[in-house]
């Protein structure tokens, strides 16, 4: 394969707008630095801020590319170049929906079957996101081939990775509709919501439209990918591409930001009796026990367990 032709690659992929990609590399480098300055303050959930970072970074690496090659002539030519910026933005999504699906399980106090999410998680949907995410790869090397029959093969895998991403993400927006609807059913951390910041009062609602803005963006994917005459008249055209599949994942990252969007991982303490006083280091910490909820805003408090012994959960 070589590097460089005389073939317009940026044009034929419709890379035109550099203001419009610059904007969106900006952003991404914006939404990083914050997700960056919220990781260590925020201990618990250093792991999902650190996977959104991981994100922003590939998204601004790929947009910072597309802004380059919509620029530069020499660089639109480069068919290497422009490959790297199509695996990019193939991994990036996959990337994306790995992160928030992780989160779902802390997504909610609701009586959702754990075990069942947990094995969900832990192996269907690791090995589905890999497998999805090395048709797609695969398929982008596969299409620049001059092989009529290879090319055949890389618009197979690419649909493919294709369905498979929009399995995933119907199957994760479903749980978390599911969450979500279990915490309205049965009024799960009502006080949270009279007392807490506004992401803790709404969160379930702001998770549910994660959701559905990446359903929105994959929905559009899989209808332009599986008309093989429509296809590149819709994912190459910017009019289409930016509103349908870069503004929704954007929007989405975007609303992570809000303080108590993303959810914290339960920390386990020891079983207590009942009618046992315990004292509980806390700072704006929010004390689950017994199906109660009770939000402290002083540094220490004395809590009165009057329920049965059970396992005590703590949300920062």
């Amino acid at each position: 394969m070589s590097t460089s032709s005389g073939i317009d690659y940026a044009k034929l992929l419709g890379f035109e707008s550099v203001a419009a990609a610059a904007a969106f590399a900006a952003s991404y480098v914006l939404l990083l630095g914050l997700f960056n300055e919220l990781s260590p303050l925020i201990r618990p959930a250093n792991a999902m801020f650190a996977h959104l970072s991981l994100f922003c970074t590939i998204r601004a690496t790929a947009f910072t590319i597309r802004a380059v090659a919509a620029r530069l002539d020499s660089v639109g030519h480069n068919s290497s170049f422009l490959l790297g910026d199509e695996i990019l933005f193939n991994a990036g999504f996959f990337v994306l929906l790995y992160t928030l699906a992780s989160n779902v399980q802390t997504a909610s106090d609701a009586p959702v079957p754990a075990g069942i999410i947990n094995i969900f998680l832990a192996v269907c949907w690791k090995l589905s996101v890999s497998t999805g995410m090395a048709f797609g790869i695969a398929s982008i090397i596969q299409s620049r081939s001059i092989n009529p029959g290879t090319v055949n093969l890389g618009k197979n895998l690419q649909k493919a990775s294709t369905i498979t991403s929009l399995v995933l993400t119907v199957l994760q927006t479903s749980l978390m509709l599911r969450i979500a609807w279990a915490e309205i059913s049965i009024r799960v951390d009502a006080d949270n919501r009279e007392c807490g910041s506004w992401g803790v009062k709404y969160g379930c609602y702001i998770r549910c439209v994660i959701s559905l803005l990446l359903l929105v963006r994959e929905a559009f994917a899989t209808a332009a990918i599986m008309n093989d005459t429509l296809a590149a008249q819709l994912l190459n055209n910017e009019h289409f591409w930016y509103p349908l599949i870069a503004l929704p994942e954007i929007l989405a990252v975007t609303l992570y930001v809000i303080p108590g969007v993303v959810v914290l991982s339960a920390v386990p303490v020891p079983l207590v009796d009942p009618n046992d006083v315990i004292e509980i280091a806390t700072s704006s910490h929010t004390i689950h026990f017994g199906g109660l909820t009770r939000h402290s805003a002083t540094v220490e408090r004395s809590i009165l367990v009057q329920s049965s012994p059970t396992l005590l959960n703590t949300r920062h």
